[in-house]
């Protein structure tokens, strides 16, 4: 059986416990999903980190070239990146010590998410996670 993802009340419980969420493939680009996920997790009150090797700031926050170089503690590593490359980020999101992996709406891999919940990781795959928080209704207190 592939993977499953976890229910509401489950990443209810996942949102609700976390405070910073680093966006692999972020984008400064207006036209970029990543970029629209950025803005609704920010006014939502998250620690919102962006990583790409590509920009230097988005949205005001500095961005990192790889998870490896975000000097503080990430709970949620939410990946914009092709299905194929999500393996090796799983395995750096393990690294870190996040807690949760999700691959954003359109992207899943099983081997990846075989590897985060081998190393501890929750996994969420082909779920929007901006989506998911409005849903939800997941608002964070102010920083």
């Amino acid at each position: 059986m592939g993977h499953v993802n976890p229910t509401d009340d489950q990443l209810r419980a996942i949102l609700s416990t976390s405070r910073t969420i680093a966006i692999v493939g972020a984008s400064q680009r207006h036209d970029r999903p990543s970029f629209g996920v950025m803005k609704t997790l920010m006014a939502a009150g998250f620690q919102v980190i962006p990583v790409t090797p590509h920009e230097t700031r988005i949205l005001g926050r500095t961005a990192y070239p790889t998870l490896a170089d975000v000097p503080e503690a990430v709970d949620i590593v939410d990946v914009f990146r092709r299905a194929e490359d999500t393996p090796a980020i799983a395995d750096e999101a393990a690294r870190i010590g996040a807690k949760a992996l999700w691959l954003q709406l359109g992207i899943s891999n099983e081997e990846t998410a075989a590897r985060a919940e081998a190393a501890g990781l929750t996994t969420i795959m082909d779920r929007c996670i901006g989506q998911t928080v409005t849903h939800l209704g997941i608002k964070r207190a102010a920083l």
